[in-house]
């Protein structure tokens, strides 16, 4: 998945401006204690990262 993908998602499902919040300030357990910026800047895929956020928050299956 493309960065520019995975941050539309984010938008359309937290929208606009609480997606760069969530991104920054929601720690994550299954993303090895990091939020979404440090995992992807850790080298982890936006497809990876995106699932554990789906996962999380209960993003509904037509978003995913």
């Amino acid at each position: 998945m493309r960065l520019t993908v995975f941050w539309q998602r984010m938008a359309d499902h937290f929208g606009p401006g609480y997606d760069d919040t969530f991104a920054r300030d929601h720690v994550m357990a299954e993303l090895g204690g990091r939020t979404v910026y440090e995992a992807l800047d850790a080298g982890w895929d936006a497809k990876d990262v995106w699932r554990v956020v789906c996962t999380v928050m209960n993003v509904p299956q037509e978003k995913r």
